[in-house]
């Protein structure tokens, strides 16, 4: 039996209006193809799994969004060479999508999906290189300053995994205007000290 979670229904509520339809129809076929397929949010976006294993996902940007299969190789070796063509343009397998017609068809996308899902229904895995891990971060000066005035948010902080203590430094360092960085900051500032990682919202409690 299918599930739907409710933090998948914020996500697209939240998208840029251009991006609505396409998650929506994404959505739907899923579940059309795949009655028994689970909703979940994995990395800040919409995942959907079957039997267990990663099915698909898809996410949503400023100016566009993507679509993508977690064994996209083995689909490609199914018949299904397609999933592979826009890869290089965005982190899904269909190109930077601006609307629904960017998608394949929708009897064509169903059969990927089922092929999809016959692929774990069959227990095949993909087989992942390990990346190397990423070294520490390391904080500026500016940011340890705001973190430490404020010792509930400097011990969340030092408490947190280093991934967590990462996501909170690229977050405010990749603004790209100063003031940006500020609100960001103080906002960093906040959170921590209520003990919430950066992207707290989309944990399961």
């Amino acid at each position: 039996m299918s599930t739907r979670d409710p933090r998948i229904d914020a996500y697209i509520d939240k998208a840029a209006p251009f991006a609505q339809p396409i998650l929506k129809h994404i959505r739907r076929v899923v579940h059309a193809a795949c009655p028994d397929v689970q909703e979940t949010m994995k990395w800040s976006f919409p995942h959907f799994d079957y039997k267990g294993a990663m099915l698909c996902s898809m996410a949503a940007f400023k100016a566009h969004a993507v679509m993508g299969f977690w064994k996209a190789k083995l689909l490609a070796d199914r018949g299904f060479p397609e999933v592979a063509a826009g890869v290089e343009q965005a982190m899904g397998h269909f190109g930077r999508m601006t609307s629904i017609a960017d998608l394949p068809s929708e009897a064509r996308l169903t059969r990927m999906i089922k092929a999809a899902a016959a692929l774990n229904d069959e227990g095949i895995t993909v087989k992942r290189e390990k990346s190397a891990p990423k070294p520490a971060v390391k904080p500026p000066a500016y940011f340890m300053a705001a973190v430490t005035k404020n010792k509930k948010a400097l011990a969340a902080y030092e408490a947190f995994s280093p991934s967590h203590r990462r996501e909170y430094v690229e977050w405010v360092t990749e603004a790209k205007t100063e003031a940006t960085r500020d609100k960001r900051l103080a906002q960093a500032v906040a959170l921590l000290a209520e003990g919430k990682s950066r992207n707290w919202k989309y944990e399961r409690t």
